[in-house]
């Protein structure tokens, strides 16, 4: 009987501490679950903001400047938008449908990056000029799921780099100009007097098939240039 019983009490104190184990595991594991989540994902600005920056031939020759409001007081060569800390991915169906009117400067939402702002026109002449996005550096290849949607006086283009899969754009989406370059393009015949209007908004789209757990804790970084000439080496042609 007396064996009996303390073999009986050490296999409770086995189970017990067993239980004690598993329920330690299972929180541990738990823990770097919702830590590993909290870390999808720091986007474009943790390493520094996300910029746009004139070209000074612009601004000192044209009298062509940079404003968050659209007036003279308050022009500039280089605007910086907001940071956040942190970007889940969703989908651009849960996108706000006004982010190009809401606000002036940076109006961040919830896992989304939104900056507006406007190119003046002050001077005496018509000029075309280049707007470019430039992808600085990227962790864990978080570009493959980006997108970047671009209101240019009230036009939307959404852009996106290239499916793996079939090496064409994603649906409904402009794809990346090159592998550092997500955008190029040309604004032609930008006269005195004038001003245009842009929307930067970024995000990770949810329904990207490239959206894995392969992006967790991934970063990408940003900036955009507004300039009059186009440089050799660059895959950029004369105005």
């Amino acid at each position: 009987m007396n064996g009996n019983g303390v073999g009986v009490k050490a296999n409770k104190i086995y189970k017990r501490k067993l239980v004690v184990r598993i329920v330690k595991i299972t929180l541990l594991l738990l823990l770097i679950s919702i830590s590993t989540i909290y870390l999808f994902l720091y986007v474009a600005y943790k390493g520094g903001r996300f910029t746009v920056s004139l070209d000074k031939n612009m601004s000192n020759r044209k009298n062509i400047f940079l404003t968050e409001t659209g007036k003279q007081n308050s022009k500039t060569r280089e605007l910086s938008a907001e940071t956040i800390d942190y970007m889940d991915n969703i989908s651009i169906k849960w996108l706000p449908n006004n982010l190009d009117t809401a606000a002036d400067g940076s109006h961040n939402g919830d896992n989304y990056i939104a900056y507006s702002f406007y190119v003046v026109n002050n001077g005496k002449e018509t000029v075309h000029y280049w707007y470019e996005l430039d992808i600085d550096d990227t962790i864990r290849n978080v570009d493959e799921a980006i997108r970047i949607m671009v209101y240019h006086n009230g036009k939307k283009t959404v852009y996106a780099k290239k499916s793996k899969k079939t090496g064409k754009a994603e649906p409904n989406t402009k794809a990346f100009y090159s592998k550092d370059i997500a955008l190029l393009e040309q604004r032609k015949n930008f006269k005195p007097n004038t001003k245009d209007h842009f929307t930067v908004v970024v995000w990770i789209e949810g329904d990207d098939p490239e959206c894995l757990n392969d992006l967790l804790g991934g970063e990408i970084k940003m900036h955009m240039d507004i300039t009059e000439e186009h440089f050799s080496g660059t895959g950029k042609g004369g105005a």
